[in-house]
């Protein structure tokens, strides 16, 4: 196969303790999952299913096995904030899948940020258009590197939580997920078909 121009090379994230590296496909987001966000938010966890959005695979920044790595400013934004999330890896994909066996199909785990333009995401809110333009900039996902799943298990609680230059900005606990890691996988792959590195 020719292509005009070389294609670019795939975004990968470290692999605790290895030479491979995780070769990422899509980055499936899952919005207002904690229940302490959600409220913060205006809206009751309790009462809603988990809804997703995406970011481009390139927008992934590999920050090795720490997250203390600086990121420039994007631009067109004076409101930029930060969400500390739980990065699932899928290692086997599918469709339709159980929240039963969900888990055997989750590579590993790691550290992660979700970054926003609040401005330009609440601005397209205000008009009913979609958040890509305040969600899907460039460098909006920073991962540290992966946890295989047979080093680490599932967590399914334990602290979580962001420091600014030393100075505490969020924190929650993996058992205040609204929705657990299982269900989301069930519930995404009953409309798109996961696949490894997704």
């Amino acid at each position: 196969m020719t292509h005009p121009f070389p294609p670019p090379a795939v975004p990968t994230v470290a692999i605790v303790g290895e030479t491979a590296r995780f070769p990422v496909r899509r980055i499936l987001c899952v919005g207002r999952n904690y229940a302490a966000h959600a409220r913060e938010m205006g809206r009751d966890p309790d009462r809603e299913p988990p809804f997703f959005f995406a970011k481009p695979a390139d927008a992934v920044v590999d920050a090795g096995a720490e997250l203390g790595a600086r990121i420039p400013y994007p631009p067109l934004t004076s409101n930029l904030h930060h969400e500390v999330e739980l990065v699932v890896a899928i290692g086997k994909g599918g469709s339709d899948i159980a929240a039963a066996s969900a888990l055997a199909h989750v590579f590993g785990y790691a550290v992660g940020f979700d970054l926003t333009r609040r401005d330009l995401q609440n601005a397209a809110k205000d008009k009913g258009q979609p958040w890509e333009w305040g969600k899907g900039f460039d460098r909006s996902a920073p991962v540290a590197a992966i946890h295989r799943v047979t080093d680490v298990g599932h967590p399914s609680e334990g602290r979580i939580w962001a420091e600014v230059d030393g100075k505490l900005e969020q924190e929650g606990d993996l058992r205040d997920l609204t929705w657990p890691v299982a269900d989301v996988i069930a519930i995404a792959s009953t409309s798109m078909a996961l696949a490894p590195a997704t």
